[in-house]
């Protein structure tokens, strides 16, 4: 299964010649190529997947997206034990 995960967009940059930028995870920062998203800003939130921001979505969107992953994990977690 693959998983776009959101996260707001802490800064941008250009590296050679792609636009590309760092996205904050819950406290983890990642790299993530933007040149899909040009529009994209810092604060956005965006949707990464493998490294590549495929879409841009808001606030709200993004907490409650997380918030479903989290309770994913918790239902994983207890099937577990």
């Amino acid at each position: 299964m693959c998983l776009g995960v959101p996260g707001r967009i802490v800064e941008l940059y250009n590296k050679d010649t792609l636009l590309m930028g760092k996205v904050d995870f819950g406290g983890v920062i990642r790299e993530a190529c933007f040149e899909t998203l040009p529009e994209a800003k810092i604060g956005d939130f965006a949707i990464i997947h493998v490294g590549f921001a495929i879409s841009l979505l808001s606030e709200a969107e993004a907490n409650e997206t997380l918030s479903l992953l989290n309770e994913l994990d918790e239902l994983n977690n207890i099937q577990e034990n």
